[in-house]
């Protein structure tokens, strides 16, 4: 087995870059305002573009499949926000607060569309009806995400208060929907431009995580966060990707569902979204906490990379095997 298959990826490599430089030399004084302006602007750029990008149209006609569909979003906003909810129950002596609230957070993300594909592909899954699951779930988890919050966050005191409730509809919902409108025009732009549009969303995301932890470095974040904490956070992730796994299998299959559809369910419905994630927490979340906040999404994705990258390789060796009528004496596990 390859070691470079558990190394972090490239962007994950920049994001611990990020982390770090903001760490070092946090933005402070007449820079914070700039900043904030410009994070701003690059959120609400990045959201117009998720609009020109997701095909509506084929979102609808790709709901005849509903079963389907019904399961994946089933497991992102149902069964993740029961896991979030159960998380912050756990004593503060075990999950310091804002990494309680940062893992509630993570478990109300829409799942990924990019990888959710990749991973489906590689192993031989249902491309097609992951690729509507997965922009289903994107499409859906923009409003439906910020109400989860403002609802079970209500606890720990980060309630969406009626000036972030219009941050969410200024800064997400009308650049979405802007982006929806504009699509029949630039639609076809954006696609061939898909490479350097990219660029675009990733640094935006690299701008809020800066953003973040500049205001988290200045508060002491590094001070507050005892090491026992942030140890138990990676347990509890991995718990949590691990029973997203298994219970998607298990449920799809005794649901009925073949082995290709099975495979694209595990992928759409036990990962959540970094490029989403991230942007919606900076218009959810404020002060010193959004630093905390954003360290469990950024640890789930490189561990949801690493994990499904080997899951996806085994079961496409068997579907391989089974397409050529070979046996196949290992059955895929999540």
């Amino acid at each position: 087995m390859s070691l470079a298959r558990f190394l972090p990826d490239r962007f994950t490599t920049f994001l611990i870059a990020t982390v770090i430089l903001a760490s070092v030399l946090p933005a402070k004084g007449e820079a914070v305002p700039v900043l904030a302006v410009v994070t701003d602007i690059a959120i609400a750029f990045m959201f117009f573009l998720y609009g020109t990008r997701l095909a509506t149209k084929a979102v609808i006609e790709g709901m005849a499949h509903w079963r389907f569909h019904l399961v994946v979003l089933a497991a992102t906003f149902v069964m993740f926000p029961l896991i979030g909810v159960a998380v912050t129950k756990l004593p503060t002596w075990l999950l310091p607060a804002p990494l309680a609230l940062g893992l509630l957070y993570l478990c109300l993300l829409p799942s990924t569309i990019q990888s959710s594909l990749a991973f489906t592909s590689i192993a031989g899954g249902n491309v097609a009806a992951a690729m509507v699951a997965a922009t289903l779930s994107s499409l859906l988890g923009t409003v439906l995400t910020p109400l989860l919050v403002a609802w079970l966050a209500s606890a720990h005191g980060s309630v969406a208060t009626a000036d972030a409730i219009r941050e969410i509809v200024k800064l997400l919902l009308i650049p979405f929907v802007l982006g929806q409108l504009a699509r029949p025009f630039i639609g076809g732009f954006v696609a061939r431009h898909k490479q350097i549009l990219g660029a675009t969303d990733r640094g935006s995301i690299l701008l809020v995580v800066y953003g973040a932890f500049s205001h988290a470095v200045v508060a002491g974040i590094w001070q507050a966060l005892p090491p026992s904490g942030l140890l138990f956070m990676v347990v509890i992730e991995a718990v949590i990707l691990g029973f997203a796994l298994v219970t998607t299998r298990f449920v799809a299959r005794r649901l009925g569902f073949d082995r290709a559809d099975t495979i694209a369910i595990v992928f759409c419905g036990s990962k959540k979204s970094l490029a989403s994630g991230v942007p919606m927490a900076g218009v959810l979340f404020a002060g010193p906490d959004l630093g905390m906040v954003l360290l469990p999404v950024m640890l789930f994705h490189q561990m949801q990379l690493m994990v499904c990258a080997v899951l996806a390789r085994r079961w496409g060796a068997e579907s391989a095997a089974l397409a050529a009528g070979a046996p196949t004496p290992v059955p895929a596990k999540a």
